[in-house]
């Protein structure tokens, strides 16, 4: 579909859907934001491939997919409603996200498309245009009909999935994960939080991290303005390596591992002039990183019999215990955070209160026959 009054007529074709199935293609490999190059949509009688490249603006879209009576079915919706948001300026809402509902039913955690749709359909997908580049066109027959096996196998699935949640009362538990998915601060770029993903950071301490966060907010900005991928500005490699060695002149940076002659001579003097401010910077504007919590022997034991709570409650009620909650998670209601997802909503319910219910000495455990069992 690449017309506007195509589209039009395909908005109005879905008016009343209390859903539509919603998936997208784009390319990010050779820019910094992604580029929209197809956004396919699906309800259990209609279904259509739009071709953003052609039409430009999305037009009688955005009210579809901002339309708080429609909810959005997306598998995995993080990129889809990013790549969105920042062609739009909003995200569309309110959202279901298939792969957080599979793993409350079980089907593993973090399911892969192809995967759900064998589970649920018992049906085996095309893999063959996987890697294809969207942009170009025109777009094959080929492509066209693997991209819209992405929704026309989603809108078959969510009807059913919806039912076995509401069979086991677990329906509601999700409103706040997909909830939080429509916030668009989740999609902001964040120069000033970017070297928090620098691979490596662990490694520096003090005025080092100083200086790569100076480099890495720097970094970002760049690549948001140019539009290429950071890679391409700099490699993580030698972020680390300049906040590291901090040199003072060229003849220093020169003996900076990784830094491409030709990055050397374009932004030489640009580099030394950042590593000095952020050298500059009073120890109190460091960034620090995350504490790793360290457990005492007597906490360590606690943590292993909560594992073994959470991992009995996943068993109980047929969910990986990874869909509930990391080893981590676990640690930090055995220190007392409050601030941990396993305190909060069907988290809790499903194993986060049987913890605190132990910690407390409000639930004890038994064995019997060789099943663990919680008492009160």
């Amino acid at each position: 579909m690449d017309n506007e009054s195509e589209l039009h007529a395909f908005c109005q074709e879905l008016t009343g859907a209390s859903w539509i199935a919603l998936d997208t293609e784009f390319i990010r490999e050779k820019t910094y934001y992604p580029q929209l190059c197809l956004i396919q949509l699906a309800t259990d009688s209609a279904l259509a491939c739009i071709d953003p490249l052609a039409l430009g603006d999305l037009g009688p879209l955005e009210p579809l997919l901002l339309d708080a009576s429609v909810t959005k079915v997306v598998h995995a919706a993080h990129q889809d409603l990013e790549i969105l948001y920042l062609k739009t300026g909003a995200v569309p809402a309110p959202v279901f996200d298939t792969q957080v509902a599979a793993g409350l039913l079980g089907y593993g955690d973090q399911i892969g498309y192809a995967r759900l749709v064998e589970t649920v359909l018992g049906r085996s997908l095309e893999k063959g245009h996987a890697r294809t580049d969207w942009s170009l066109r025109p777009l094959e027959a080929e492509q066209l009909a693997y991209a819209a096996d992405d929704v026309r196998y989603l809108a078959e699935a969510y009807p059913i999935i919806v039912r076995e949640l509401e069979r086991l009362g677990r329906l509601d538990w999700l409103e706040e994960d997909f909830r939080a998915l429509s916030d668009p601060a989740r999609y902001e770029p964040d120069p000033e939080g970017a070297w928090q993903r620098v691979k490596g950071t662990q490694h520096l301490k003090g005025r080092q991290l100083a200086v790569l966060k100076h480099l890495a907010a720097w970094r970002e900005r760049q690549a948001m303005r140019s539009d290429r991928p950071r890679r391409w500005i700099l490699s993580d490699d030698v972020l680390l390596e300049l906040a590291r060695r901090q040199p003072t002149d060229l003849r220093g940076l020169g003996k900076v591992r990784g830094l491409e002659e030709r990055t050397f001579k374009r932004l030489g003097e640009e580099l030394l002039s950042l590593i000095r401010e952020g050298t500059a910077l009073p120890k109190e504007q460091w960034p620090v990183l995350p504490e790793r919590r360290a457990l005492a022997p007597e906490q360590e034991a606690l943590v292993d019999v909560a594992m073994g709570i959470l991992r009995h409650r996943a068993r109980e009620n047929e969910i990986s215990p990874a869909a509930i909650a990391s080893r981590r998670d676990v640690e930090a209601v055995v220190c007392g955070d409050r601030d941990s997802d396993l305190v909060h909503g069907w988290r809790a319910r499903l194993a986060g209160d049987a913890i605190r219910g132990w910690l407390a000495g409000s639930l004890q455990i038994r064995v019997r026959d060789g099943e663990m069992e919680l008492e009160k």
